[in-house]
């Protein structure tokens, strides 16, 4: 009887904060009314930037005029749509972009990953601030600047290629071949962003607790088998999240790298969406259809985000909402 009266009061409790709801949201603004206020930069920001440019995809379904603006330009409904998918080039850089972006997923990854667990088998402190230091480094370094030094190391007077015929070898056109530039591609993303990737992965290794690895070696687990067993399974759910949201941007190409990197000996196997994007966009003036192009790939890309985080939820129980 006593649980039935508890289990009543609980409920009309909860009624009760239901139907004062909404005064509780603006007790709650107002007691931590500094912390809104706070926010509010960030919220401007968004709306600005983010939302009001919302309004411009309407280009997408009209022939865009700048001298008549958008209001004054006329529709076409879905022309610019058609004309996409018709265009055999459109479908060859869509399909640069998936390829290019699995190579990526497969390989770059896993790399932050696995460097985070190896720096956290690091016990000497100055050692692992070093090479943390180190491997953080090329992040901070602009695309423009690294396609520079890769000029200058792989072009065919390089000094890779100097090395290569001090050796014996013939030079390799390593910046003019498609078989290399998608290599390329992967391991230059990897150098400059596998450090700064590896902060999360550090962050969420030091929150697991340390008498699971003293208990997994009283039962006599070495090190691989605590990293098995213990570590991987405590990064699961940041691994998923990240992976989750890596699907959701699968479709975009990473203009910067690609931009500063490739050459017109390489559209076949380097030229992404981002880039033709750029060129019929800002180059040719096909301002309707450059958006038109962003429509569809969003829409995919949401797509993505959705069945990812379906199938990581029914998989693991984790997803990003």
């Amino acid at each position: 009887m006593t649980g039935y009266r508890k289990g009543a009061d609980e409920m009309q409790a909860g009624t009760g904060n239901r139907a004062g709801g909404g005064s509780d949201i603006w007790r709650r603004m107002a007691k931590y009314k500094m912390l809104y206020v706070m926010l509010l930069p960030t919220l401007v920001f968004l709306f600005i930037f983010h939302y009001i440019p919302i309004y411009g995809a309407s280009i997408a379904f009209k022939e865009f005029w700048v001298t008549k603006g958008i209001l004054g330009s006329p529709w076409v409904g879905f022309d610019h749509f058609e004309r996409l998918f018709a265009t055999e080039k459109f479908w060859q850089v869509f399909r640069n972009t998936i390829e290019i972006n699995l190579l990526r997923l497969v390989f770059g990854f896993p790399a932050p990953i696995v460097l985070a667990i190896l720096l956290n088998e690091v016990r000497h402190r100055l050692f692992k601030r070093s090479i943390q230091t180190i491997v953080y480094l090329p992040h901070f370094i602009s695309w423009v600047t690294i396609a520079g030094i890769m000029f200058s190391l792989l072009s065919n007077e390089g000094l890779v290629n100097k090395l290569i015929v001090t050796f014996g070898g013939d030079p390799v056109n390593f910046l003019t071949s498609n078989s290399m530039f998608r290599p390329l591609l992967v391991v230059s993303g990897i150098w400059k962003e596998v450090g700064w990737g590896t902060i999360i992965y550090l962050a969420a290794l030091s929150g697991i607790n340390p008498d699971l690895y003293e208990a997994a070696t009283v039962d006599g687990a070495n090190r691989f088998k605590q990293v098995l067993h213990i570590t991987l399974p405590s990064l699961l759910p940041i691994i998923s999240i990240l992976l989750i949201l890596n699907f959701g941007s699968m479709m975009n190409g990473g203009f910067d790298q690609v931009f500063n990197l490739y050459n017109t000996m390489v559209y076949e196997s380097g030229d992404v969406i981002d880039t033709y994007v750029y060129r019929i966009g800002l180059t040719q003036g096909e301002y309707s259809m450059a958006t038109a192009i962003g429509l569809f790939l969003n829409l995919i890309n949401f797509v993505l985000l959705v069945l990812v985080n379906g199938a990581a939820k029914r998989i693991g129980g984790q997803g990003i909402y």
